[in-house]
């Protein structure tokens, strides 16, 4: 189930993200199943998380986050650089969207 958001509410996600440090970091083994495992852990405590995805080029960079998306249903908020934001509500939301 893909998670579908509206500019405003990515804006608004896009501030919740700004100060936090990213709880995941993809190195030279890139996307292992520890590592879906690790960011699907980290969605359903924080719902909003910062993931680092060093030193792939932009072509399998893309790939990178498609998968990570797919993979844990969360929705990419951004991407500055190497840093990727993802979202997803957890069971019990802390987070409340505008609408």
């Amino acid at each position: 189930m893909a998670i579908n958001l509206t500019t405003k509410q990515k804006q608004y996600l896009k501030g919740l993200a700004h100060n936090l440090k990213p709880v995941v970091m993809l190195g030279a083994n890139g996307l292992t199943e520890g590592v879906v495992a690790e960011i699907d852990n980290a969605l359903n405590h924080h719902e909003l998380i910062k993931v680092k995805v060093a030193g792939a080029e932009r072509e399998t960079k893309q790939l990178i986050i498609d998968a990570i998306v797919r993979e844990t249903s969360a929705a990419a908020v951004q991407l500055i650089g190497h840093i990727l934001v993802l979202y997803r509500p957890s069971k019990e939301p802390t987070i409340r969207l505008p609408k």
